[in-house]
């Protein structure tokens, strides 16, 4: 209780308070709203300008046929089956639904049929160039080995080389580090089929 005022007073007291909260409260609710409405609006503008020539720029022919080999040669050393993936940008009507790098990845996932593999153990390296967002979604068994902390590890360090405009030199990094866990879970051994095609892919 307020000293020197009675039980009325105090309780106008603590109303006002209340109210005090609840309109800062409001407030923050509607800067926040504000704040996902703008970055919102920037992510769509990045895709729009992201058109496919900027693939080209950032993977030329050259730095495609590089990850390829990366990736060949990777697969000599293991069972395991990698896969990289390129998009410029996502359609403008997944962004306005909100659809994410992570969620795109798993649907490339299943286009390029990398859960078909006799081990589960096939891995995609997924990069949304608009947002140089990298998302890893891998099969079922080599995931249970690895758990996403690993994968996550591989990203940010892949998206470290992007924001250094270092593209070629991430993804063969990305790549090895992949490997790394693929020999160590699943090493070559006997007939070594290559099951998933290693080129990489442009969607």
């Amino acid at each position: 209780m307020v000293a020197g005022a009675g039980p009325a007073a105090a309780v106008a007291v603590l109303e006002e308070v209340a109210d005090s909260a609840v309109e800062a409260a409001v407030l923050a609710v509607a800067a926040l709203r504000e704040i996902g409405e703008k970055m919102k609006i920037r992510r769509l503008i990045r895709h729009l300008l992201a058109t496919p020539w900027r693939v080209k720029r950032a993977f030329p022919p050259h730095s495609m046929r590089a990850i390829e080999a990366a990736i060949g040669e990777s697969e000599t050393t293991h069972s395991g089956e990698i896969r990289f993936a390129v998009e410029a940008a996502l359609d403008p009507m997944a962004l306005l639904q909100g659809r994410s790098a992570r969620e795109r990845a798993v649907e490339v996932f299943s286009q390029l049929r990398v859960w078909d593999t006799e081990r589960n153990n096939g891995v995609l390296i997924y990069l949304l160039l608009a947002d140089r967002d990298v998302e890893i979604v891998a099969d079922r068994g080599i995931h249970r080995d690895v758990g996403q902390p690993g994968w996550e590890a591989i990203c940010l360090e892949m998206e470290r080389a992007f924001r250094q405009v270092r593209f070629e030199q991430g993804v063969v990094e990305g790549i090895r580090a992949v490997a790394d866990y693929l020999v160590r879970y699943y090493p070559a051994g006997g007939a070594n089929e290559n099951e998933l095609p290693d080129k990489p892919v442009i969607l």
